[in-house]
């Protein structure tokens, strides 16, 4: 439904109204937060304009309620209805309940509120959970009112309409606070364009990062159903806004630098066909005398192309994770398999001597222990060697993710990592060689994991680049959903695709992107593959927000691992063979060094990649029969 806008003024006139407008309450109950569906209005009362928001009904008895169920982070029970048919710690869409009686404060009603425009002291554009944008109204004497998210869009009409009677100038300390000031006849209003209120910025990537959408969810892991919790903050009033005359004080949360734009401004070229090629079959070939591997990087090619076969995998997973030096002999790995395994049952140890005692003054401990044990206990259970009760699976599950917090406290424990040691522990079925392995893993990942999440937002932020660059038109498409943050894939990144594919395709996954071929990112080409396969479907079948949030959830299980890793090794070559392509997405692909840099150029790189490029065309059985001992 569009705004309404009418072209004339009476007493008690309605001039603006826009349905969809959610008002969150800032409910305070540990389980649920709740927002009201109402309309945002301009009304002219005997000639003086006001805002004013009502629910759908006014007499408050059946507005339905969005509640956003959240799970166990801070306090309370899991709301034991909460099933949206896959595991909720992994939603992307909270739980969406019509429960009149379940609204936590007053009736709907009672959240009614009309502002004169001539109280209007400031807007504020905020982007709190899963990249939604909220515009915070704070009047002249410095109380925020609730925040006010448009479900169905409408801020720009509402913006155009408000110009009729007040100026939105931008505050010089902050991009995304409007100062309102009253019309006066002699200065001219500021064009809309200038404003750019609530636009997700365009071409701008960094603005889809507007406020940090991950900053409370590490409560106990990467909880996207938490992210709700942030939107219902108290907004900030802009009375106390830093001015530069008070450098002590801290940087603001949502104070960004400035960011090129992203443009392709080229034609890419058709992408290249790809073929895939057969499982690594041979390894007894590459090794010499003594058991060194003669040919560490045609064993990366075809493994890169096809994969191991299951029967390898034990032996080849511990090169690749790091486990075992590539240039070591037989006799080398012995010894360190021996030192390793000593290393390993000294860390162990060190948590099985804690005593209760001991452990009841060790919060930190404690906390580990309980977070591996509840995950220990739903992880991969449709897997034989995960599944039953008194499996000794789990038990090696769950001391192999304890010695690590040993290994690694600062990091310790955080919920996912279950998830990517249950495959390797499957591959080895061996305790001490799965723990080394994992250690190689997190080397990889652990700052997927970190608190500040400053990782995830450059991979999603890198993300934004590739994808502007190979379709820009899908880009606007979910910039104007309000998913240009690309946050519904940060499932996918966080644990490389591990609940996106089954358990079978993961192992081959996995190994293809051990090897760090084409390139360090090649995971975020496997993002862009499924989007641009999904892209049809998006932008073809009117989604929003929370559609587009439900359609990328059910992709679980669905995805052709064969048809995307194709498509993003494609992809790949597409951008390699593109003779203009953008500074910054080189440098996501590491293709990029400065003009004036001395260093010696990606030769090794575009080697690599012209290798795939003829393998590619030569086909699966020419690239299989390429196994051998000898290194080209």
């Amino acid at each position: 439904m569009g705004g309404r806008q009418s072209t004339w003024r009476e007493p008690n006139q309605l001039i603006f109204e826009k349905e969809g407008v959610y008002l969150h309450t800032n409910a305070k109950r540990s389980n649920q937060d709740t927002s009201i569906p109402g309309f945002i209005r301009i009304v002219e009362r005997a000639g003086l304009p006001a805002l004013e928001w009502s629910p759908l009904e006014d007499d408050g008895r059946n507005a339905p309620a969005v509640l956003y169920s959240k799970k166990d982070g801070d306090g309370g029970e899991e709301d034991t209805n909460f099933d949206p048919g896959y595991e909720p710690d992994w939603a992307v869409i909270s739980t969406v309940k019509k429960e009149r009686e379940h609204v936590p404060v007053k009736s709907s009603g009672q959240w009614a509120f009309s502002l004169p425009l001539s109280e209007l002291y400031s807007l504020r554009r905020s982007r709190f959970s899963l990249g939604r944008n909220f515009l915070v109204l704070t009047s002249r004497g410095g109380h925020p009112l609730p925040p006010l998210h448009f479900h169905r869009g409408g801020t720009r009409e509402l913006l155009r309409a408000l110009q009729r009677y007040i100026i939105l100038d931008p505050s010089p300390l902050d991009g995304r606070l409007f100062l309102a000031y009253p019309q006066d006849s002699g200065t001219l209003p500021q064009s809309f364009d200038r404003l750019q209120f609530l636009d997700d910025g365009g071409n701008d990537l960094v603005s889809r990062f507007i406020h940090d959408p991950y900053a409370t969810t590490f409560g106990g892991f990467s909880k996207v159903t938490n992210f709700f919790r942030a939107a219902l903050r108290p907004p900030e009033s802009p009375i106390h806004t830093r001015t530069p005359q008070d450098p002590s004080l801290p940087p603001q949360p949502d104070e960004e630098p400035g960011f090129e734009l992203i443009t392709c401004g080229v034609e890419l070229g058709p992408k290249p066909d790809v073929t895939r090629g057969q499982p690594l079959d041979k390894w007894e070939e590459f090794l010499d005398s003594e058991g060194r591997v003669t040919c560490k990087e045609k064993i990366k090619e075809l493994v890169f192309r096809g994969g191991i076969t299951h029967s390898l995998r034990k032996e080849i997973w511990k090169f690749l994770l790091g486990f075992y030096p590539w240039n070591s002999t037989a006799k080398e790995r012995e010894d360190i398999l021996r030192v390793k395994t000593d290393e390993y049952f000294r860390m162990k140890v060190q948590w099985k001597s804690v005593s209760e005692e001991q452990e009841m003054r060790n919060s930190l401990l404690r906390g580990y222990r309980s977070l591996i044990e509840r995950d220990v206990n739903r992880t991969d259970r449709h897997n034989t060697f995960f599944s039953g009760n008194d499996n000794p699976g789990l038990t090696l599950l769950h001391d192999v993710l304890m010695t690590y917090c040993m290994y690694n406290f600062d990091l310790g424990y955080v919920q996912g990592m279950s998830d990517l040691l249950s495959p390797i522990l499957f591959v080895t079925q061996n305790e001490v060689e799965s723990f080394w392995c994992l250690t190689g893993f997190m080397e990889l990942v652990h700052q997927n994991f970190e608190e500040s999440q400053e990782a995830m937002k450059q991979q999603l932020l890198q993300l934004s680049i590739l994808l502007k660059a190979l379709d820009p038109e899908l880009c606007d498409f979910l910039d104007s959903q309000d998913s240009g943050s690309l946050c519904f894939c940060f499932r996918w990144l966080l644990i490389w695709f591990k609940r996106e594919f089954s358990f079978e395709d993961i192992l081959t996954l996995w190994e293809v992107l051990w090897t760090r071929l084409p390139c360090e990112n090649f995971h975020l080409l496997i993002a862009c593959s499924i989007l641009e396969s999904q892209r049809e479907e998006l932008i073809g079948s009117n989604h929003d927000f929370n559609t587009i949030l439900k359609h990328i959830n059910e992709l679980t299980m669905k995805l052709d691992l064969q048809s995307v890793l194709r498509g993003a090794e494609a992809i790949y070559l597409q951008l390699f063979l593109c003779k203009e392509l953008p500074v910054m997405v080189k440098q996501v692909l590491g293709l990029y060094v400065p003009p004036s840099s001395e260093e010696e150029s990606p030769d090794s790189q575009a080697s690599e990649t012209q290798r795939l490029l003829s393998q590619s065309q030569e086909g699966a059985a020419a690239s299989n029969s390429a196994c051998g001992p000898s290194c080209s």
